[in-house]
């Protein structure tokens, strides 16, 4: 059974790191843009980029919610497919992982 305290504690912190990138990616989105055309260009390339990360952010946010419903659950290290128990390193290098290295493999 993995530590649910310190796989709780990491997932905050992550959390707490993923919260202040967006805040930095809104701010950075809501700069005023250049009148130069060619700069403008950039700009909205750049938004592009910025967005995408924004995005990434937002959906690792929502799975690491899952995962704190799952440790509060009880169900937080338990694969979803097999039932097995979730290697400890898997955990630490996927934190809201679901599926033990096996089922997340396909074998």
């Amino acid at each position: 059974m993995p530590d649910l305290t310190h796989f709780g504690n990491l997932i905050t912190a992550r959390l707490q790191e993923l919260d202040e990138r967006v805040h930095e990616l809104d701010h950075e989105l809501g700069e005023p843009k250049t009148a130069d055309l060619d700069d403008q260009s950039i700009d909205l390339e750049d938004d592009e980029v910025l967005e995408s990360l924004g995005l990434a952010a937002q959906k690792e946010i929502m799975l690491l919610n899952r995962a704190i419903t799952r440790i509060e659950n009880g169900s937080y290290g338990i694969c979803k497919k097999c039932g097995d128990q979730i290697s400890k390193e898997r955990l630490e290098a996927v934190l809201y992982t679901q599926l033990c290295k096996r089922c997340a493999a396909g074998d």
